[in-house]
């Protein structure tokens, strides 16, 4: 086996991050990239012997470069879901460009982009169009690219089976549009990795465009209905409407399921278009068991109910730190940071808090006062923010994962845990929560708000909301020790760290 590393883009990403570990299996040096270290140190492959991590910036061309030295062939998994059409496009474009020109400087054998189907001379969506534009600037460099372009990827946590999942677990009767009965040609998430897998290993895909799915051509209701056979649900009536619009169609998506409409306005555009395969090449190239949609599905529905998801469409992007966190002057930042914090000390050792701590949100909930954080959650939905949209695993966390709407910044058990605020309101928000082994055996379990407003309506939001949060944080220490089922020594109490301690509080 040719020696040299395989570059992984997007390896944060969802497909990205189960393509790595197979391809360790099967004995390649991998590798992988992206914005930040922290995020890509967190996985689970991330200590093994033949993984590189590197930094870079897909609209960094300079990183780009630097990143493909030396690699064999690369995997370009990088797509951009913003709603705005300028915005993506020039997006997708300009990394593409980027990755053509630092595979060609570095001597890639290949390049493998998995993309989308969809004939240009059908009405494409913006997305479906950005990818195919994508495949031909990959395509205009010099080294050979192989596309790889599927339909709807079904798996646990992707973007697209969570919007079904949601809206079929919680809706019996399901008003749809006219997109219910587009023909689709479904694929595994576990057979796309075969492909993308097997494309390094047969040079005859190098430089072709193969359409890749499952054994299924069926509608959205079918698919709907399927899911509904399998997760054990009473029958569930499909009803088309004709007159729903899909921004309309993301934003009753956006009410009823964790995916944003951002996301679903892409997706439910995307699902006007007929995506079934034109060929079967690949086929007789790549051998392989193709799994039915329904076989798809109960193998989803079997990851998610043993909290076996290895990535979600959620943990993808960048982990995006406010500066002023990492500064921590006032001035600098622009403004005055707003703090609340309580403490309280535990008869126990520093790791077994932190296994309460690290269950925080989710499934397990805030520890207090659930039913305000569910109200905080839906009135953020309904002013178009994330609202309580779960977590990808109950005990497991790591940078750069989706807690409700809160996006984890940095985690360093069994020490420190931090939270960037990502609901809708007027300023920039952090949660810390810091544990502190004591000389005396007890641990000191450390909750810190602190809020960047922004302008009038920020400072008037912090002081309409400060009682409330007094009452919530404290009640949360009291009830974490319960959690934790260890005697309270000290507190809860109020403790103000100094403005020359960001993240390092000192002892009181």
């Amino acid at each position: 086996m040719n020696k040299k590393a395989i570059l992984v883009s997007g390896a944060t990403g969802y497909v990205g991050g189960r393509l790595v570990p197979l391809l360790l299996d099967a004995g390649y040096r991998v590798r992988v990239m992206g914005r930040s270290l922290d995020k890509l140190q967190s996985r689970p492959w991330a200590g093994h012997p033949r993984v590189e991590l590197v930094k870079a910036d897909m609209l960094d061309s300079k990183s780009v470069e630097t990143a493909a030295q030396d690699c064999r062939a690369a995997f370009y998994l990088v797509h951009s879901m913003k709603a705005k059409a300028k915005a993506f496009e020039e997006m997708d474009r300009r990394a593409a460009g980027n990755m053509a020109a630092a595979a060609e400087k570095a001597g890639l054998e290949k390049i493998i982009y998995l993309g989308g189907l969809g004939e240009e001379k059908q009405k494409l969506s913006k997305h479906l169009r950005s990818r195919t534009e994508v495949a031909r600037i990959l395509q205009s460099g010099k080294v050979p690219v192989t596309f790889l372009r599927a339909a709807l990827i079904l798996g646990s946590a992707s973007a697209s089976f969570e919007m079904m999942r949601y809206l079929v677990d919680r809706l019996p009767v399901l008003l749809t549009p006219k997109w219910v009965h587009t023909p689709c040609q479904p694929i595994s998430i576990r057979n796309v990795l075969t492909y993308l897998k097997g494309c390094l290993e047969h040079d005859e895909t190098t430089g072709k465009t193969f359409d890749i799915g499952g054994p299924d051509v069926l509608t959205y209701g079918d698919l709907m209905r399927i899911y509904a056979e399998e997760a054990g649900l009473p029958k569930r009536w499909i009803i088309p409407v004709p007159t729903l619009t899909p921004s309309l169609s993301s934003y009753w998506v956006h009410l009823v399921t964790p995916v944003p409409s951002s996301l679903a306005i892409p997706l439910i555009e995307g699902m006007n278009t007929p995506v079934v395969c034109r060929e079967n090449r690949i086929r007789s190239i790549i051998p392989q068991d193709l799994l039915t949609c329904r076989q798809a599905i109960r193998l989803a529905l079997k990851r998610i109910d043993q909290h076996a998801v290895e990535t979600c469409w959620s943990d993808a992007g960048a982990v995006k730190v406010p500066e002023w966190i990492t500064r921590g002057d006032a001035p600098y930042a622009g403004g005055t940071i707003l703090e609340c914090g309580y403490r309280v000390v535990l008869q126990a050792a520093p790791e077994e808090v932190w296994k309460i701590i690290r269950k925080i949100g989710g499934t397990t909930g805030w520890f207090y006062a659930d039913t305000l954080w569910a109200l905080r959650g839906a009135m953020d939905r309904l002013a178009g923010g994330m609202g309580l949209r779960g977590r990808r695993h109950p005990s497991e966390i790591r940078p750069g994962d989706a807690v409700d709407f809160w996006r984890v910044l940095a985690v360093e058990a069994p020490n420190h845990l931090q939270l960037a605020a990502e609901m809708k309101m007027p300023g920039e928000g952090v949660l810390d929560f810091q544990i502190y082994g004591l000389p005396d055996g007890t641990t000191e379990l450390q909750q810190l708000s602190r809020f960047l407003p922004r302008g009038l309506t920020g400072i008037l939001y912090w002081y309409a909301l400060y009682p409330i949060h007094q009452w919530i944080f404290k009640g949360m220490l009291f009830h974490i020790a319960k959690a934790a089922k260890k005697k309270i020594v000290e507190g809860p109490d109020r403790f103000s760290p100094g403005r020359a301690y960001v993240c390092r509080f000192p002892r009181r």
